[in-house]
């Protein structure tokens, strides 16, 4: 009888399904790997909250960066901090990647959120992350904007990982402009074969949308149907990627319970999983067994179609245009958050740069 490590060792070991660490802090990517992990994904958020964690790793090279690049602005040097972070994590990851021939083992580092309407800057910015490290995959969000950087990104043969996304039609805008930047690439007889592409939904941030928008109307309807949500547009869009034979993985981001972990077990996905919530997973007696193709209570579907209009948007495959991808509330909310957290992170560097005289 084989023993495995913990329930995510068993989950990657007996299923298709892969796991990622949601960050790129040392200690915590260090555990995953440990456990399985093949990934790791940053974003604003992680990063700043991973600076605080781990001062004492960067707090040196911090003054360092700003020693070296004496006109350089704390916007410059917040990139050049981000980027080595990214650089770090991915060390840890590379011998996956070169065990898989680059189809696993990479880290996500994010674009700029504030370029969100700049379809050229996104695919700039990709571009130039992917010469950090051999195994960089690059976030961009679906913005409208970021559709069109997602198909210029991919044709240039940046492995893109799509964020800021929520809902089913995105994560078909998503498909097709890979599909589109990958044949493209393919017709002009460059290689594709260690590219990895990837489209996340944020499921634990379509639930917390789907809540606001039933509490906003005072909804009726049982309050555990609401964590179905994220469950059902993922496995949704995982049925037509299947269908339509789309290239890219999908995965499933922001956590909010452990069926985000268990509902996808068995599907050739990725779950890009917080530490805190890995050991939950670890430590709980939930079964490792295929749910993936398990489908969400028609009943819980059916009241969350006809009751939140909200959900029909992210659930249907034309629930939303492209164009209506920016005004989303789940796509506004994340992305003011990734912005306020992008302006945090100078605010760490400026106070090294310009420390209070008064403390």
């Amino acid at each position: 009888m084989t023993t495995y490590k913990s329930k995510l060792h068993e989950t990657v070991s007996t299923t298709p399904t892969d796991y990622w660490n949601d960050s790129c802090s040392i200690e915590e990517l260090t555990y995953a790997v440990e456990h399985g992990a093949v990934g790791a994904t940053t974003n604003p958020t992680i990063v700043a909250n991973v600076l605080k964690k781990e001062m004492n790793l960067w707090e040196e090279r911090i003054h360092q960066i700003i020693a070296e690049n004496p006109i350089w602005s704390e916007v410059e040097i917040t990139w050049k901090l981000i980027e080595e972070m990214a650089v770090r994590g991915a060390g840890l990851l590379k011998p996956a990647f070169d065990r898989e021939r680059g189809k696993k083992g990479r880290l996500s580092i994010q674009t700029n959120p504030q370029l969100y309407r700049n379809a050229r800057g996104i695919a700039e910015h990709a571009i130039h992350f992917a010469t950090l490290a051999p195994n960089m995959q690059v976030k961009a969000p679906v913005t409208s904007a970021g559709v069109k950087a997602i198909e210029e990104a991919t044709y240039h043969g940046v492995s893109i990982n799509a964020t800021v996304c929520f809902s089913v039609s995105q994560a078909l805008a998503v498909a097709q402009a890979m599909e589109r930047g990958l044949e493209r690439r393919s017709a002009e007889g460059k290689s594709i074969a260690e590219m990895s592409p990837v489209c996340t939904i944020m499921v634990g941030r379509t639930d917390d949308w789907v809540k606001v928008a039933a509490k906003k109307n005072a909804v009726d309807i049982d309050p555990a149907f609401l964590d179905w949500a994220g469950i059902a547009c993922f496995k949704r869009a995982y049925e037509i990627y299947k269908e339509k034979g789309y290239r890219p993985r999908l995965l499933a981001a922001a956590y909010r319970h452990l069926g985000h972990w268990s509902e996808f077990i068995g599907g050739d996905v990725i779950l890009t999983i917080p530490y805190e919530w890995q050991l939950k997973i670890n430590a709980s007696d939930i079964e490792v067994r295929p749910r993936m193709a398990d489908p969400v209570d028609p009943i819980i579907v059916k009241a969350l179609l006809s009751k939140i209009p909200e959900f029909r948007k992210a659930y249907e495959p034309d629930g939303m245009t492209v164009a209506q991808f920016d005004t989303y509330g789940a796509t506004v909310r994340t992305l003011r958050g990734f912005i306020s957290s992008y302006h945090e992170l100078q605010g760490v560097v400026r106070d090294f740069m310009l420390p209070n005289p008064d403390l």
